[in-house]
């Protein structure tokens, strides 16, 4: 074999490693991904005020303009300032009724913070306030819900 088809082989192969060094060098930086960010959704509080007769109950429908999570407050309910009230989350139906979600509901006396929540999705839902079999009268109540 003479020199100059050795030095094309080298010089062949010298390229060759130069093109595979810098593709290699090119994908690997140290550079690290940006962390994948959850946008914030806006949360609106709505405050609801009525009265639950004995026995009965009473729902006020809000709008849900995105999926994330709704949050139930039972504020305020009396007379007495201790009775249990039940609460839920629900779906309003055309007859004025608030179907219960499956899971969202729950008993409790009026609080500060959240006695209830849900992920929900963009919908018209509905709080229900009702007596669970305690009130001897009417009781007044106050619940807010903080939504997307």
């Amino acid at each position: 074999m003479t020199l100059v088809p050795l030095f094309r082989v080298f010089r062949a192969l010298v390229v060759f490693v130069c093109f595979v060094s810098v593709c290699f060098v090119s994908g690997c930086g140290s550079d690290t991904p940006a962390a994948a960010t959850t946008p914030t959704v806006p949360r609106t509080t709505e405050t609801f005020s009525g009265t639950v007769p004995v026995g009965g109950s009473a729902f006020h429908s809000f709008r849900v303009g995105a999926t994330g999570n709704t949050d139930v407050t039972l504020t305020a309910a009396s007379p007495p300032a201790t009775i249990v009230m039940g609460l839920a989350l629900g779906t309003p139906d055309d007859a004025g009724n608030c179907n219960r979600l499956a899971g969202a509901t729950v008993n409790v006396a009026a609080g500060s913070t959240p006695q209830l929540g849900s992920l929900t999705s963009t919908a018209t839902l509905c709080v229900q306030i009702r007596d669970v079999g305690n009130q001897t009268s009417p009781v007044a109540y106050t619940v807010s819900v903080t939504h997307p």
